[in-house]
């Protein structure tokens, strides 16, 4: 393998390890997907730092030139992580799909018991809009908007 795609791979790989470190301290990764994206960027930084170790493995999976076997595993490791993510993405739409209907019924139930026929989210838009943002930020939109 050539010291300048040798050089490449390893400036490559540190820089995907340092970038997944940055946004799992920001809090915009998850631990637990972190793992995931940390394991794949430390073998192929490991692949890339030793040449013997590469061309072992290229030549192990019949690959002749050395950095195309780093492509591949590169992918390998992309399909396991769409995979992974295909699974967590199919758990959490059957989840979603639970908590509709389980919101459906307590929101039958609470008409049957009220005798009302208005809906349950009869309250004010704002109050569901932002509860996802921080407290502050939450209580800034409701009192503008009131």
């Amino acid at each position: 393998m050539d010291t300048r795609i040798q050089v490449v791979a390893v400036v490559v790989t540190a820089a995907l390890f340092a970038v997944i470190l940055e946004l799992v301290r920001r809090r915009r990764l998850m631990e637990r997907y972190a793992i995931l994206w940390l394991v794949a960027a430390g073998v192929l930084l490991a692949l890339a730092v030793w040449r013997s170790l590469l061309e072992t493995v290229a030549s192990a999976v019949g690959i002749f030139y050395a950095p195309s076997a780093l492509f591949v595993i590169a992918f390998g490791f992309v399909l396991l992580l769409l995979l992974h993510f295909s699974l967590v993405i199919s758990r959490l739409a059957e989840q979603n799909k639970v908590l509709a209907q389980r919101i459906g019924l307590l929101q039958q139930q609470l008409e049957h018991h009220t005798g009302a026929d208005t809906a349950v989210g009869a309250g004010r838009i704002e109050d569901y809009a932002h509860a996802d943002t921080p407290e502050p930020a939450r209580s800034r939109a409701t009192s503008s908007s009131a």
